[in-house]
């Protein structure tokens, strides 16, 4: 059974950091593309960021370019988002999620194309 498990999130001044962790369990973590998304009230979940399975490329959403970074260590069966210079427009619950029917070759930027997602981690940007 496949699980993911965010953790990190929190409150934050807009300007802080926070680094989100998501650990996986019941999959070949190397072998699958994963990534990060988010949802704020009243929108759409949206892609944040996407990494291939060995983490050699990465797509980040065009509101996050240069202040967040995906990240994954196979060792650890876990995958990272390192949040900087964050904004109250940044404010949602982040969700990882891994699509294992397919190729890890390929970074996935559709909600659709993902086969298993965690519960979320809210992440609170205000002062």
């Amino acid at each position: 059974q496949v699980q993911l498990v965010e953790s990190g999130g929190g409150l934050v001044q807009p300007g802080g950091s926070l680094r989100l962790s998501c650990a996986a369990s019941g999959v070949t973590f190397n072998s699958y593309a994963m990534g990060w998304y988010r949802q704020a009230p009243g929108k759409e979940r949206e892609l944040v960021a996407a990494i291939t399975s060995a983490g050699g490329y990465t797509n980040y959403a065009d509101s996050v370019k240069g202040r967040f970074t995906i990240s994954r260590d196979n060792a650890k069966n876990t995958v990272y988002l390192q949040m900087n210079s964050l904004k109250p427009e940044d404010t949602a619950v982040y969700y990882c999620a891994t699509r294992t029917s397919n190729s890890g070759s390929y970074y996935v930027t559709q909600v659709a194309e993902y086969d298993y997602w965690g519960q979320g981690t809210q992440v609170t940007v205000s002062s």
